[in-house]
């Protein structure tokens, strides 16, 4: 949504350009960085707690950036805003998983939860459109209702959990994960600035290796780690964060270039893009009533398989693509193959990636499966954005030669999503899916006294 109103932002507060890319980034670097403590903390601490206040403060950040007067202001409460949303996402899927049984009634509410993120990836678009019309500040301070009412309702209608007692403090592991992984973000935010294989962008990735390789240390011989790493070896944890690799990163790269060749190229409008991605999304929300059926009848990982297929199709037709494309016969086929993919494959992702973990490890996983998503995407985009950026022709270059320039892009977001459909069906053998977790439920269904 804030993509969209970035141009009248920059005008309006006198932002250059190379400023305004850290409204978006500065969002992404607090977000990015914290996923997994946040999904983690939740566990230890109680999900209720930890997602009430994580809320509070996602609002007053909200609130600060839609009065902010100043670039500097403006992307403090951007950076806020992530950090807050970096607990909030992992705590609030963990709250779904935790509180219902795993099987049929989790992975209807796993579907729902999927359908409705991944809707708001095109239906963003559009609302960020119309509001911007209105004011940029509109794309700030936009969720803030529908947040307030969480927070009204939130106490009443989210159960009490126990915080886990008896744990000794992993406090070293809790400075040095965040330490790392902000690290890790700002490097990947800055690279196509500073230049990937400029002496900053090295240093910052062989800086966040280290600390990150330490916390691996810490971890192997505190007593009570802050995260259990042999997780990933559970059932199908690893399988489905790789596949959200691939899903997300191929998805955000065709996007992000189809954006640029649309509008930059054929000069085509925001809100006429966003209209031309719809179909995308409504396949998407349209599947909210039966997604979790599919699953039940024909298996989370075999629709992990079928959506990465569809839309390896859907980016390999857009290839076709000319300079004066037709809508509904060179872009609308690939649009409802890359949409009918979404839908089957993230709400599968989000219960493979959850499958067979105890109650006080979904937290975790819930971090974990969204750390890949957004980082393991954003890592995907860069290379992409560097293989485009290799071959762009200079300025003044025909609409033909900018095309040709965008092909290698497309092939690779195919060739993303083509890995992980190799990682879902590879072996070919049956794989076996843990056998579902029954916990009886510890909540009291109580509101706050």
């Amino acid at each position: 949504m804030v993509g969209v109103a970035l141009p009248t932002i920059g005008a309006q507060l006198g932002i250059g350009t190379a400023t305004l890319q850290w409204v978006v980034s500065g969002y992404v670097l607090g977000y990015g960085s914290l996923l997994l403590l946040g999904g983690r903390l939740a566990d230890l601490l109680g999900r209720r707690r930890i997602f009430l206040i994580a809320l509070s403060v996602f609002v007053l950040a909200s609130l600060l950036g839609g009065v902010a007067d100043n670039p500097q202001l403006l992307i403090a409460a951007r950076f806020i805003k992530g950090l807050a949303a970096a607990f909030t996402a992992p705590t609030g899927f963990s709250i779904i998983t935790t509180n219902f049984a795993e099987g049929q009634e989790r992975n209807k509410a796993i579907s729902i939860y999927s359908v409705f993120g991944a809707s708001g990836f095109s239906l963003g678009l559009i609302v960020g459109g119309l509001v911007t019309g209105l004011s940029w500040r509109w794309t700030m301070i936009f969720s803030m209702p529908f947040a307030l009412a969480v927070l009204a309702l939130g106490p009443l209608v989210i159960p009490k959990d126990r915080p886990q007692v008896g744990r000794g403090s992993d406090l070293a592991g809790a400075i040095a994960l965040p330490a790392g992984m902000l690290t890790l973000v700002y490097t990947v935010v800055t690279a196509p600035q500073a230049g990937w294989t400029s002496l900053r962008t090295i240093i910052g990735f062989l800086v966040a290796a280290l600390i990150l390789a330490l916390f691996g240390v810490v971890e192997s011989r505190v007593r009570h780690p802050l995260i259990r790493f042999s997780i990933m070896k559970q059932g199908w944890v690893a399988r489905a964060n790789l596949a959200a690799v691939a899903l997300f990163g191929a998805y955000l790269s065709f996007q992000t270039i189809i954006t640029l060749f649309l509008q930059s190229v054929l000069g085509w409008q925001p809100l006429t893009l966003a209209l031309a991605l719809l179909p995308a999304g409504l396949i998407v929300a349209g599947s909210a009533p039966f997604a979790d059926r599919l699953i039940d009848r024909f298996g989370a990982p075999r629709l992990i398989m079928l959506g990465l297929a569809s839309q390896v199709i859907g980016y390999l037709l857009f290839l076709r693509v000319d300079t004066h494309p037709s809508y509904p016969l060179a872009i609308l086929p690939s649009v409802l193959l890359i949409g009918l993919g979404f839908a089957m494959a993230f709400p599968s992702i989000n219960v493979q990636a959850t499958a067979g973990i105890s109650n006080d490890e979904q937290g975790l996983a819930a971090g974990l499966v969204q750390t890949s998503t957004q980082v393991g995407a954003a890592l995907v985009l860069a290379v992409t954005t560097a293989v485009v950026a290799s071959g762009m022709p200079q300025a003044g270059a025909s609409a033909g030669q900018m095309l040709d320039a965008y092909r290698p892009g497309l092939l690779l977001s195919a060739l993303v999503a083509v890995a992980g459909f190799g990682v879902a069906a590879w072996p070919r053998r049956r794989l076996r899916v843990p056998e579902p977790v029954v916990v009886e439920p510890e909540q009291e269904r109580e509101p706050v006294g």
